[in-house]
């Protein structure tokens, strides 16, 4: 008997092979979920579907989460084919290249206006449609952040203030779903060498200092994430939500 034998449960955010949503979507696999996953364009498409198809996935579907009627096909598809849905994974975030560079501000207004939409209000649009599913059965919502919404990290700008209004609109919705018993909490992970990270400068540089000053004395793994994830969304972590996790070696409770 796997924690989550007979759950069903949607990932947005894989990019590839070591996105932290897929660590997620393994961990979750292995419990007994049944996944669906989401890409944006062909490339993503390319990469993502054969990893769906290694875990046995029958949903994989196209989905830009600034595009409404994209959103809603999705859940339209889950719904006809799922009937409901116990589990969210929300591991979405976005901020062109220029505005994570340079001064916070000198961030334009259509640069804050995207990684806003991508990277907060997405989780809002996505769980509007999705607790209608889950209403009656439960479920659990999670979402990735960093640790650049609480404090000031070089280069990650626009980010960090993005970050900053999904971790309140993870409280806002753990208000607003907890009467429905279902659960929306996100985990603040230590810099990991995803596709996204990369791209932002300076990360290498990060990486050495969390792994000097972190209390493990190391950097966290995907894996690592992925075991937090799966306690979120299973009834071991029945009496939790609105909170932000921090899997990060202990790095955000040190000062100086």
């Amino acid at each position: 008997m796997g924690l989550l034998d007979n759950k069903k449960a949607i990932i947005f955010g894989v990019a590839n092979e070591r996105s932290i949503a897929w660590a997620i979507a393994q961990a979750l696999h292995r419990e007994g979920a049944e996944l669906a996953f989401t890409y944006v364009g062909d490339a993503l498409k390319e990469r993502v579907v054969p990893l769906a198809q290694s875990v046995g996935s029958k949903l994989i579907l196209p989905c830009d989460v600034a595009k409404d009627d994209e959103i809603d096909a999705v859940f339209n598809k889950v719904k006809e084919t799922w009937r409901g849905l116990d589990i969210l994974v929300h591991s979405v975030a976005f901020a062109n290249k220029e505005e994570l560079k340079g001064l916070y501000a000198d961030t334009s207004r259509e640069g804050f206006r995207l990684a806003m939409d991508v990277s907060a209000y997405s989780l809002v649009a996505l769980a509007k449609r999705a607790y209608p599913l889950m209403e009656g059965r439960g479920g659990s919502i999670i979402t990735l952040t960093y640790y650049g919404s609480k404090k000031v990290v070089p280069n990650y700008n626009v980010m960090g203030v993005a970050k900053a209004a999904l971790e309140a609109s993870v409280k806002y919705l753990a208000a607003d779903l907890g009467q429905k018993n279902i659960k929306v909490n996100a985990i603040s992970a230590g810099p990991i060498k995803t596709l996204a990270a990369m791209g932002i400068a300076g990360f290498r540089d990060i990486l050495g200092v969390v792994e000097k000053k972190a209390p493990l004395r190391r950097n966290v793994a995907a894996e690592d994430v992925a075991k937090t994830a799966l306690y979120l969304c299973s009834d071991l972590s029945s009496g939790v939500t609105g909170e932000i996790i921090y899997v990060d070696a202990g790095y955000n409770i040190v000062g100086l």
